[in-house]
């Protein structure tokens, strides 16, 4: 095999060892505090509410903040998933790692391969976009 061709192959083991709950349980906790921004900067200059992230122990809290009402979602990072509740404490899923044929490191939920954003999404399009 030439110099060349060794530098293509696809290195599974580290692409796998990256594959951890520790690292993904970040990455959403990122990407939701850019949600959040994103949304904040979506509503009305006169709105009541507003919407935070706020750090617990070992999870994290998607708010919707009004003056006299608070509703929740929370991440909960466990060693085998991360839980997902809703405003009322209970399960809404778990979110687990699948690292797939194709070398990648998906989230699985429902029984589904899913990218970061639909896992977003399934838990917060509720809270952030409740008409009612």
């Amino acid at each position: 095999m030439s110099e060349g061709a060794e530098k293509t192959e696809f290195d599974w083991v580290a692409e796998r060892s990256a594959c951890t709950l520790p690292k993904m349980f970040r990455q959403l906790r990122e990407e939701i505090e850019g949600d959040v921004k994103e949304r904040n900067a979506q509503r009305p200059d006169n709105a009541l509410y507003e919407f935070l992230v706020e750090d617990k122990d070992s999870s994290f809290v998607v708010v919707l903040h009004a003056a006299d009402y608070r509703r929740t979602v929370t991440f909960l990072f466990e060693d085998h998933a991360i839980t997902v509740l809703d405003p009322s404490g209970n399960q809404m899923f778990e979110v687990t790692l699948q690292f797939t044929d194709e070398g990648k490191c998906r989230l699985k939920a429902k029984e589904e391969n899913r990218e970061p954003w639909q896992v977003r999404r399934m838990a917060l399009e509720d809270l952030l976009f409740r008409t009612n």
